[in-house]
Order: C-alpha cells, then structure tokens, then sequence
C-alpha cells in the first residue's frame, strides 16, 4: 500500500508515530526515511534505535518515498514544500501534521496537483492514546485517507473531520492534554494544601483522572451522567462542584479552547512560514 514512507522533522511528534508504526506493522525500518535539517545526532538515534533511513537529502527522500509526512513546526513548513516541490510526482501523498496550516496552502506551496491530507494528533501519541483529527485536501481520495488511517490508528484513535472544523480540533484535542496536566498539577497541589504527602496526592491525582476518563470510554455513558452518579446532594463532591461552578470552571475550560482555536486561525492568517 505504502511503498515507503518519508519523514521530514526528527522530533518528539516524529518519534511517536515512527514507534506507532513500527510496533504495529503497518511498515519495516528499512521502508521508512527520516531526514532532519540540521541534527546529525537525532539523524543517528532515529537509525541506531529504530533502524530505519536518515538522510539530509531532501530530494533522496521523495524519490525513495511515495508518502511523505511533515512533522515540523508549522512555521517550517513552507521551506519543506519550497525544497521538494520539484521533486514531486502524482504518486506522492502528503500528509501535515503542522497546526494551521491548510491543505490548500500546501498544494499552494507545492506549486502542482498534488495529494494533501492534514492531520492533527496529540501527544499521547507517545502512549498510543492519541486523539486524531485527519480531513483530506482536494484531490486527495479514500486511499489516501485510508493511508493516513492506518498511520495513525498505530498510535490511537482516528477520526475524520470537514477541514472547516480542524481549528477547534487543534484547540480541543491538540492542545487538550496540557489542560489537563494543567488539572492535575492543581488536583496535587490541593492535595498537599489539605494535608496529604506530595507523593501520595500525585499518586491519587493521576489515577483519578486516568480511572474517570476509562469509565467514560468503557462504559459509553456520558461525563454529564457520571458526574450526577458521584454527586450526591449536600454531599462532599456537591460542595467541590459547587465551588467550582462559582470560580466559573466550565467557562475556563471553554474560553481555553477558544483561545487556542484563535491562536490556530492565526498561524494560517498571518503568513509568517519562515524556511527550512
């Protein structure tokens, strides 16, 4: 399906789905590239660790790889399309996990018909607990998004969404796990504050939050619906909730999304790509 995939950026992103990919089977070391602009030492720890290729010949890696994804910064991302965009064919399919960045300023960047599909993972990539976001450009098919599926089914849970909603994926998903450790480090701290020993209230932190997300997941009932379950009136948790309504959590949360959402818009509007 694949006949070799290509990576340019070497980073934490890069790492995470190469592992995903590996580990799943969906291809071996020696069908995967990686090129990185300027880090010969990452270059050599993606080939000692993982056995795959490293180069730093942009045009090797899209003549050896039908499939090419972008892990850089979106600001890179320009440079990238600048350098390859001669070397090009029908053949390749894109794949961006750059934030921001559209599929139609791709094809833009890449001068020609070519097949863009723009995806948007998170961290937890790393756990294979990723969400992600994938949406196709205009003329990508459902080859290519099956490509892009397989890819980063290795590393969690895929969605497809209209490209018009990939801002808010960003700010929900893409940026989401940080709110959540945010949560956390204030679940610790509180926890100390009322009494418990730093470690003890990490410990029980962590595994509340991973405990509440699973009874989601497992038990397919709605957060709303559990949270009603647990919150008994005049209650301990009722007098948490309550404090927290006061201090206005819901509309943090919200307002946190949509700065992020905003902050995304922005990337793409202000036009400051840079090179690679």
């Amino acid at each position: 399906m694949y006949n070799r995939l290509g990576f340019f950026g070497a980073g934490s992103m890069a790492e995470a789905l190469l592992k995903g990919i590996l580990s799943a089977s969906v291809l071996a070391p020696e069908d995967i590239f990686v090129l990185n602009r300027k880090d010969d030492d990452r270059l050599k720890f993606f080939e000692k660790t993982y056995g795959v290729n490293t180069t730093r010949d942009y045009g090797r890696l899209v003549g050896e790889c039908e499939t090419l994804i972008i892990a850089v910064k979106p600001s890179d991302v320009k440079g990238v399309m600048l350098k390859i965009r001669d070397f090009l064919k029908e053949q390749h399919t894109i794949i961006s996990v750059a934030a921001g960045i559209t599929t139609s300023r791709i094809e833009e960047f890449a001068g020609k018909r070519i097949r863009v599909i723009r995806a948007m993972p998170n961290t937890s990539c790393q756990v294979k607990e990723s969400a992600t976001a994938i949406t196709a450009g205009r003329h990508a098919g459902r080859d290519d998004l099956e490509k892009a599926f397989r890819i980063f089914s290795s590393v969690g849970q895929v969605i497809e969404v209209d490209e018009e909603w990939m801002d808010a994926v960003t700010a929900l998903s893409g940026s989401g796990p940080a709110y959540v450790y945010l949560m956390m480090e204030a679940l610790t701290e509180a926890g100390v504050k009322v009494g418990l020993p730093r470690e003890v209230s990490y410990e029980l932190a962590v595994q509340t939050v991973l405990g509440a997300a699973k009874m989601v997941k497992e038990t397919g009932e709605h957060p709303a619906s559990l949270r009603k379950k647990v919150t008994s009136p005049g209650g301990t948790t009722m007098a948490g909730i309550e404090t927290l309504e006061k201090m206005g959590f819901t509309n943090c949360i919200i307002q946190a999304v949509n700065s992020a959402a905003r902050r995304s818009r922005e990337l793409m509007e202000g036009g400051s790509y840079g090179n690679c």
